[in-house]
């Protein structure tokens, strides 16, 4: 497992800690939207501090394949984050299995930097951590997110019923999944 992958425009890399002025900025630039399909933030969590620590966790939990966060850079602009694509919750054994997710700057969407980061994440749970199966929850208006699942070969499998507190209300989401191509 590599901290860096690259795609003919992108680059994915695990970030330690250091990062986390970037991180702080690519929040802050998108809170409004990103909020809108997320849980309730800590107080602190618009500080780099915060950031610091997250990052710190997070790389821990990518050193035990447990979690992986790859923030999403271009390759013209490699210092400035536009995305994050997660493998999160992974499971090995009778399960071999994840769960994926992924949010992208608002300026840069629309334009397949989400896609083509998601594919390349897939292939990497499905190849590098020899995953059965990838599934993903989405708010059943984010229609973006929806297109972009079946477009890489999602399937539907059905509501999760008030699943996930979103902003102080519990939401249904929609789980989607995929099987790794030699299954």
């Amino acid at each position: 497992m590599n901290a860096e992958y690259e795609t003919s425009r992108l680059i994915l890399k695990i970030l330690p800690p250091v990062y986390s002025r970037e991180v702080l900025r690519f929040q802050l630039r998108n809170r409004e939207q990103f909020e809108r399909y997320e849980p309730m933030r800590p107080e602190n969590f618009y500080t780099a501090a915060h950031q610091q620590a997250v990052l710190k966790c997070e790389y821990k939990l990518a050193t035990k394949l447990s979690t992986i966060r790859f923030y999403v850079f271009l390759k013209g602009q490699p210092h400035m984050i536009i995305g994050t694509v997660c493998l999160h919750d992974i499971l090995r054994q009778a399960y071999s299995c994840c769960e994926i997710g992924y949010k992208f700057d608002y300026e840069y969407q629309h334009q397949g930097y989400a896609r083509e980061a998601v594919a390349r994440a897939l292939d990497i749970a499905f190849s590098a951590l020899s995953l059965h199966r990838v599934f993903a929850r989405v708010v059943p208006d984010n229609a973006p997110s929806i297109r972009l699942l079946t477009a890489l070969g999602f399937v539907e499998e059905g509501t999760e019923r008030s699943s996930i507190k979103i902003q102080g209300t519990w939401t249904d989401h929609v789980r989607y999944s995929l099987i790794a191509p030699e299954s």
